[in-house]
């Protein structure tokens, strides 16, 4: 099966997700930009908040593809790992950060020792993986006691005339902007359906709770569009 048939309501399978996110390397983040209104870079900056980095600490980008989101960790002054189960964007991060260690890892596998890391973090990447509670019972193995964990991911809209426009702008606007600029309009398909089918808040801090992560939060951004989940080990 190729990226073309990827599709949100179908298992997400380890190779399809790496081919399509491979396909779009290049100007994936120039559509994220475009694709949000810019409003990814202030989601961004609250994410690098949440994860509070500390000079001289050891912290993993989980699905960092370019390394987009890793760079304000390095400039902290902390450690920091992008990891990503994506070649073509390990490859596109490599050209534009050679400043940064990027390393090839599964989500549900990671290819790290356990309590190696001070905090862990996955931005709009933890829908993709193919066992959502085996990467977050992945991310607290590597991280070492107390430390902490923050995700980023798409959510559900709390106010209901904002739900209802979401909902009609995912499936439309998204992939028509695919269309527009990408090389593989398919993706932004996925993407969309991905997100309308991601659990709401409520529902992915029961997955922490589940896999034994402590102390977990979420906070809403731009009305719960994006959820931040917070949590210690």
């Amino acid at each position: 099966m190729t990226s073309h048939n990827v599709r949100a309501g179908l298992d997400k399978q380890a190779n399809q997700v790496q081919e399509m996110f491979d396909n779009v390397a290049p100007r994936y983040d120039l559509l994220n930009t475009l694709m949000t209104g810019g409003i990814v870079n202030y989601w961004r900056k609250l994410t690098t908040e949440a994860v509070n980095p500390k000079s001289g600490e050891r912290i993993l980008d989980l699905a960092a593809g370019t390394g987009t989101s890793s760079v304000p960790f390095a400039q902290a002054g902390a450690k920091v790992t992008a990891c990503d189960m994506s070649h073509g964007m390990l490859a596109e991060g490599r050209k534009r950060h050679p400043e940064l260690e990027f390393v090839y890892g599964d989500g549900t596998d990671l290819p790290f020792e356990d309590d190696t890391f001070d905090a862990v973090t996955i931005s709009y990447g933890l829908r993709n993986i193919s066992d959502t509670e085996k990467a977050l019972s992945e991310m607290r193995r590597v991280t070492k006691p107390g430390g902490r964990i923050v995700v980023a991911e798409f959510s559900t809209p709390t106010f209901a005339p904002i739900r209802i426009a979401y909902q009609q702008f995912l499936p439309r606007v998204i992939p028509a902007l695919g269309y527009l600029v990408s090389s593989n309009p398919s993706a932004y398909a996925y993407l969309a359906e991905s997100i309308a089918a991601w659990p709401n808040q409520q529902q992915l801090a029961h997955k922490f709770l589940a896999v034994g992560w402590q102390n977990v939060e979420f906070r809403n951004l731009t009305g719960g569009i994006v959820a931040l989940h917070r949590a210690t080990k």
